[in-house]
């Protein structure tokens, strides 16, 4: 849907409260520094809200670009704590203060949202069955997804190439074929033992360490890795369209792909 420049009539602190609502952004407990919410407030009306993982420098000038007043972002400026404005971080403030852009981030709130979460429109793409949740992380309980499939090992991680666009890395710890598969986007290999423990054969998420490829496989539950970036795009653009049908904005998305 095409709009003229400031047709919404919304600013972004408006919108901004209306995601956090959606999201219940309180009331989740995330990393100490991600800062959900508005990180950065914008100076004019919105009409184009756009959708991008990461906050970086290049999605950054490409949302300028493009006339973008409102940035939705996964992963947003802060992460590490108190840090000093220099370098690559005061590129990338300066940018957004003075293209007059908004920037608002959800992480955790974002991943496990019931509807436009990460995880529930992952499961979505692999056909996923009987959806549960499961897992708990930062005193959150089910962040991640958990239902039935029947499909072999071969066929999810061809599925998995076709939706995240990458040819995944398969841990071959369980059967070769998937009955239960459970779902945590990003960096979640730490949760594989949970996966197994909720009954999961097999587990999908987009990276984990070294030391997974012996867990997964003592543990006889296979794992495969989508990538980090390629699970996460999916709430993002459903968080940006929701906000644009409601206030009467035109979503479009940024890809910036790391392959990691």
């Amino acid at each position: 849907m095409a709009t003229s420049r400031g047709e919404s009539g919304a600013g972004c602190r408006e919108i901004a409260a209306w995601m956090d609502e959606l999201l219940r952004v309180a009331e989740i407990e995330d990393y100490p520094f991600a800062l959900n919410g508005l990180q950065v407030d914008g100076r004019r009306e919105v009409a184009r809200i756009g959708a991008a993982t990461d906050a970086c420098r290049a999605t950054i000038d490409l949302a300028a670009e493009a006339g973008c007043d409102l940035l939705l972002v996964h992963h947003g400026l802060f992460w590490g704590g108190l840090r000093p404005f220099v370098g690559p971080a005061y590129e990338r403030f300066r940018r957004l203060v003075e293209s007059g852009m908004g920037l608002y981030s959800a992480h955790l709130p974002l991943d496990a949202h019931p509807q436009i979460g990460n995880n529930i429109l992952l499961a979505a793409e692999f056909a996923l069955q009987a959806i549960e949740r499961f897992g708990s992380f930062r005193g959150n309980d089910g962040i991640g997804v958990i239902g039935t499939l029947g499909a072999s090992r071969e066929e999810l991680a061809a599925r998995a190439k076709a939706v995240c666009g990458r040819i995944p890395i398969v841990i071959p710890g369980g059967p070769e074929r998937v009955t239960r598969l459970a779902i945590v986007t990003g960096g979640g290999g730490s949760m594989i033992e949970a996966a197994a423990v909720a009954g999961a054969d097999t587990f999908l998420t987009g990276e984990g360490n070294h030391h997974t490829y012996h867990e997964a496989m003592e543990l006889g539950i296979n794992v495969i890795y989508a990538g980090h970036y390629a699970t996460e795009t999916l709430g993002v653009r459903a968080l940006a369209e929701r906000a644009a049908d409601h206030f009467g904005a035109e979503p479009f998305f940024l890809d910036v792909p790391t392959g990691l």
